[in-house]
């Protein structure tokens, strides 16, 4: 079991930039797929970006691609979501989440543990 605790939030003018940050407990962080989400106010949960164990790959949603960066450290059992030229639209709460599944996934009910999320909102 992991627990994920989300940091890095903030409020940002668009086309601005925010690193989140996501720290993990437990021993067998390098064993998990991570993710990041995010939930606009009246919105479903929308996938980010996710990175394999020991960070080989990675894959983006179309809108974020050249913009956005996930990374990780597994000495630190970190997960991050450098995100840059921050659009209006990218206003949400970002979440981050684990799971055991080796694919690349992108629908929420496919990962196992998740954060309380990190609230961001980008001012035009």
């Amino acid at each position: 079991q992991v627990q994920l605790v989300e940091s890095g939030g903030g409020m940002v003018q668009a086309g601005g930039s925010l690193r989140l940050s996501c720290a993990a407990s437990g021993r067998t962080f390098s064993s998990y797929r991570m993710a990041w989400f995010r939930q606009a106010p009246g919105k479903e949960r929308e996938f980010v970006a996710t990175i394999s164990r020991g960070g080989l790959s990675t894959y983006y949603q179309d809108s974020v691609k050249g913009r956005f960066t996930i990374a990780r450290d597994d000495a630190k059992n970190t997960v991050y979501l450098q995100m840059n030229s921050l659009k209006t639209e990218g206003t949400a709460v970002y979440y981050c989440t684990a799971t055991n599944n080796v694919m690349v996934v992108t629908t929420a009910r496919r990962y196992d543990y998740w954060g309380q999320g990190t609230q961001v909102t980008v001012s035009p």
